[in-house]
């Protein structure tokens, strides 16, 4: 039977939108659809973490999403008496590192954030299909047989693989009948993006006079006009969301009459949960993003765990359609499903300090210590530095040979694996689909602050094989190293391009 793409995508969000792009460079044949008629126009996810910035570097949009965004402002937490505390969100002393080459979180309300990615979509020549629903699915042990529905028109599409990327209630997840176990957190909430007259925007503004339920913060929205106010509701109820119902409820809870609410953009109530789906993949068919975990806002954590899921997966897809091993593709949810458990955990303890009264994000918010140190695709035997197998590879800065300026993150950037050789003497044969690069006196790279030492920790002679997603896959000798090399990479790269399709 023929196909008519490789890799259907069932919604179009930053997930979707990630995987997408990862594919699109890797001249991988996809089709991305989106049930809804027109692009989500709201901020829920408004935290861009530090690890997602090197992701987006990688995709050659971060500074794009810079300039769309901002900084955290300060917390101005508002006291009974008049009084008021300012604090920051994060540690005060948490700079950019040669390592860490970004260090705070970016703000950028989520509709702007996929209106970034969408953009880079468009310029590798693709685009998200929106008003297109996917109404059923079979697969066999060859590919997934879609039915999905435009504007009342059915199709039948044929796909080597379908990632479900459909949010947390996602149509792909029930009809694989996959469990979504989890808890009720007790807490309903408000989120709306609002323009609103008698707060500056040089702060997020934070009243809570009485318990934990009579709270609300209002924070301005880097890079627009807005401001996104958040609170505690009954579990049970109408919320009046219109500008008048939301004035009355700053009024109420603040004790203020000069906050007045004028227009509402987008507004949403939803009962927090922490459920993580049992399962990531099923056959031929894949979860990503909320259709496998969701979790409280807390510490703005989901839509970087979810961008992570599609930049775990997309080179994986990649690898098998072109001929590596389908075996690859198990160390997907072997990878992901741990570090999204781990995140429910963090984002649960993040809102219970925030019942609290604290609103601070430490290191693990931020996502640079995130890894895979047990993976079956850990070089086994691999020697360890000041890193190991299965950590995030740092960045470094370091010089051409030629004399310009560059960063590890510059060498790394692209579909490629990444063979580093620092002080080593012979270079091993060319590899298709892995850049050998050498460090030290002679070779490519010059390390003359000694950044990439002091980063990696490795002896001279010594090779750090990089996967492309910008985690260490092992660290070897020279010795036997080509051997080696062959016997592993036989497991994860392809065998030869893969198949072209029209269109996507």
């Amino acid at each position: 039977m023929s196909f008519d793409t490789h890799v259907l995508i069932s919604g179009a969000g930053a997930v979707g939108l990630t995987l997408a792009i990862d594919l699109a460079r890797r001249g991988i044949s996809f089709r991305l659809i989106e049930q809804n008629a027109q692009p989500f126009s709201g901020s829920r996810g408004k935290g861009i973490q530090p690890r997602t910035m090197e992701i987006f570097e990688d995709l050659g949009i971060v500074d794009r999403m810079a300039a769309a965004g901002g900084p955290y402002p300060r917390l101005c937490q508002y006291r009974p008496d008049g009084t008021h505390k300012m604090s920051l969100l994060t540690e005060a002393d948490i700079f950019p590192t040669a390592a860490e080459p970004y260090a705070a979180p970016l703000m950028l309300p989520q509709f702007a954030t996929e209106a970034v990615m969408r953009e880079r979509l468009a310029e590798l020549g693709h685009h998200p299909h929106f008003g297109t629903q996917l109404v059923g699915f079979q697969q066999d042990d060859d590919g997934v047989t879609a039915r999905i529905e435009q504007k009342g028109d059915k199709q039948v599409l044929r796909a080597r693989f379908l990632v479900g990327t459909d949010g947390g209630r996602s149509f792909v997840r029930h009809a694989l009948a996959i469990d979504f176990p989890g808890e009720a957190l007790g807490v309903r909430a408000i989120v709306a993006d609002v323009r609103l007259e008698g707060l500056d925007r040089s702060v997020w503004h934070r009243f809570q006079f009485g318990a934990p339920e009579t709270q609300v913060m209002i924070c301005p929205l880097a890079g627009t006009d807005l401001f996104q106010i958040q609170a505690p509701v009954a579990l049970d109820g109408e919320v009046d969301l219109s500008p008048a119902g939301l004035t009355a409820l700053i009024e109420d809870r603040t004790g203020r009459g000069d906050i007045t609410v004028r227009s509402v953009s987008w507004s949403s109530v939803y009962t927090m949960s922490a459920r993580l789906a049992d399962r990531y993949r099923i056959g031929r068919v894949f979860l990503a993003g909320d259709a496998a975990h969701v979790h409280p806002p807390t510490g703005g954590q989901g839509l970087n765990t979810s961008v992570q899921d599609a930049y775990n997966l997309g080179w994986k897809l990649a690898s098998v359609l072109s001929g590596a091993p389908e075996a690859l593709l198990d160390s997907y949810e072997a990878e992901r499903r741990p570090i999204a458990l781990n995140m429910l955990r963090l984002s649960t303890r993040l809102l219970g300090e925030v019942k609290q009264g604290t609103m601070r994000r430490d290191r693990e918010a931020r996502q640079l210590d995130l890894g895979y140190r047990g993976s079956s695709l850990n070089v086994s035997g691999a020697v360890d530095g000041k890193v190991q197998a299965g950590d995030r590879a740092p960045d470094a800065p370091c010089r051409g040979q030629a004399g310009q300026r560059t960063r590890l993150f510059t060498v790394f950037q692209g579909p490629h694996w990444t063979l580093l050789g620092y002080e080593t003497r012979d270079r091993p044969s060319a590899i298709a689909g892995v850049r050998i690069v050498t460090v030290g006196a002679g070779q490519e790279l010059v390390d003359e602050e000694g950044d990439i030492a002091e980063a990696y920790g490795i002896e001279p002679g010594h090779w750090v094989l990089v996967r492309p997603d910008g985690y260490i896959a092992g660290i070897f000798p020279s010795a036997g190293l080509e051997a080696q090399l062959s016997r592993y990479l036989a497991h994860v790269l392809p065998s030869r391009p893969a198949d072209t399709f029209e269109g996507s």
